[in-house]
């Protein structure tokens, strides 16, 4: 049951051949998907509202020596000249006491985010995320969902951000959600619609999905390449409207809510058959991400760095495992132990991964500042959170053209003679210049969606 397809395959003078079906295992981000307030652009990792928690017992404490706690008489004592009351300098913020553990995790007293400064720990996960989607569908890597399961981190880092902005009134926040969404969305989907018309498609009431994007939109076979991949927006858009109910549910019990946010995939998969239909569907993507949704609570509430690394560490691994050796073990039916074609085996997999990515984040208090260093490749992660939406709806489109547009190059002697134009690779790279394009046309959208002034690049 996946939502990925096959890699785009072309040839000499011909037009692109494609395989398709379900997916489960990648996309967007957005901060798409990516976040900041919006998890389809962007990363911000404040620690307003976040917990202190005691240090872990093997850090050792630092002591005040002996001497320096010497009681000097009154006349040693040096005399401190008087200070009007109107003129009293204000009071400086206490300083931590020598030997106590620094709040938030291992190593948090070493580095503290300041409020509304981007995480860059966060702004590269994603941008990671989405240079495998773009590579998933450009060469169809089984193994690729099992190195970076990019729906996953995508769907704990929504969580994450979502658990943030839930500190102001819930409709408030949803309403600006589904501001900073549709807008691409409906953009974007002006062009495939339109195309998908002139080339026979007759749609019936179901295009109400075209403007709310609660069922899986309906198309024709000529656009599906397209706007399968819209899956995701669903799934989100889902998570979005329960986040305020989920979020309470959570903070009930956050460990044993955790370990039970896998039990509906495994309902789904052995004990009850969900309708073949878009219900179906938007069940089956729910019970598959949930676990990596409510991860991104645990993170944002401080859950996670209250938890021993052994246990962490350990509960990880089996999920891991379990998802693997599932995969593998249904490779007979599936035809392939490719994550994104076995909910199940996806599920058990992100969950495990993304604990520990953010586990990591948590108890070592990483943010990736060194990443400022390397200007080039801030400035590119930069793009990719701002224009995380415009590059996951875009980049399908962006490969299929890329196939009659390298039929054009073998008609150029030169191009035939010296481009390795029966590469995949080449293929991939055409795609990007063609995303990069698309970001450069398109990606205001997505400021005027956040009501920002709109930029050619963010």
């Amino acid at each position: 049951m996946s939502r990925e397809h096959q890699p785009y395959g072309h040839e000499h003078g011909s037009g692109h051949g494609h395989g398709s079906g379900p997916e489960y295992g990648s996309g967007h981000g957005h901060e798409h998907g990516s976040g900041h307030d919006y998890e389809h652009g962007s990363g911000y990792e404040g620690h307003q509202g976040r917990q202190a928690h005691p240090q872990p017992s093997s850090v050792r404490h630092e002591y005040v020596p002996v001497a320096e706690t010497v009681v000097r008489s009154p006349a040693q004592l040096p005399v401190q000249p008087a200070v009007h009351p109107a003129v009293q300098p204000p009071v400086a913020a206490a300083e931590p006491v020598r030997g106590a553990p620094p709040k938030g995790g291992h190593r948090a007293g070493r580095r503290r985010a300041l409020p509304g400064v981007r995480d860059r720990y966060f702004d590269s996960l994603r941008a990671v995320a989405l240079v495998r989607v773009v590579a998933y569908h450009t060469f169809g890597w089984a193994w690729a969902g099992l190195v970076f399961p990019s729906m996953g981190v995508m769907f704990g880092l929504a969580g994450t951000l979502m658990a943030k902005s839930l500190e102001r009134p819930a409709p408030k926040v949803v309403r600006s959600r589904l501001r900073r969404l549709l807008p691409p969305f409906w953009f974007w989907g002006v062009f495939v619609v339109l195309a998908m018309l002139v080339h026979g498609w007759m749609p019936g009431w179901e295009i109400v999905y075209w403007i709310v994007p609660l069922g899986d939109p309906p198309g024709n076979a000529w656009g599906e390449q397209a706007w399968e991949i819209l899956w995701y927006l669903r799934t989100y858009l889902w998570f979005v409207l329960l986040s305020p109910l989920l979020l309470r549910v959570f903070r009930l019990a956050p460990v044993p809510v955790l370990v039970l946010s896998l039990a509906p995939v495994l309902v789904l998969n052995f004990f009850w058959e969900a309708p073949d239909n878009r219900f179906g569907s938007a069940l089956w993507d729910l019970a598959t991400y949930l676990s990596c949704w409510l991860l991104g609570f645990a993170h944002r509430d401080g859950v996670l760095q209250r938890l021993r690394p052994a246990a962490v560490v350990t509960a990880s691994l089996a999920a891991l495992a379990y998802g693997g050796w599932f995969a593998f073990a249904h490779r007979s039916e599936a035809g392939t132990y490719d994550l994104d074609e076995i909910p199940l085996a996806q599920a058990f997999w992100s969950a495990g991964f993304v604990t520990l990515l953010l586990y990591f984040k948590a108890y070592y208090d990483v943010d990736f500042a060194w990443l400022t260093r390397f200007r080039r490749l801030d400035r590119t992660v930069t793009i990719f959170n701002g224009r995380a939406v415009t590059i996951y709806l875009w980049h399908e489109i962006a490969l299929i053209l890329a196939v009659p547009l390298i039929d054009q190059f073998w008609k150029v002697p030169a191009f035939e003679a010296w481009l390795p134009l029966e590469s995949q690779w080449f293929m991939f790279a055409v795609g990007w210049v063609l995303i990069w394009i698309a970001i450069a046309l398109f990606g205001w959208v997505e400021d005027v969606a956040a009501r920002k002034r709109p930029r050619l690049l963010p």
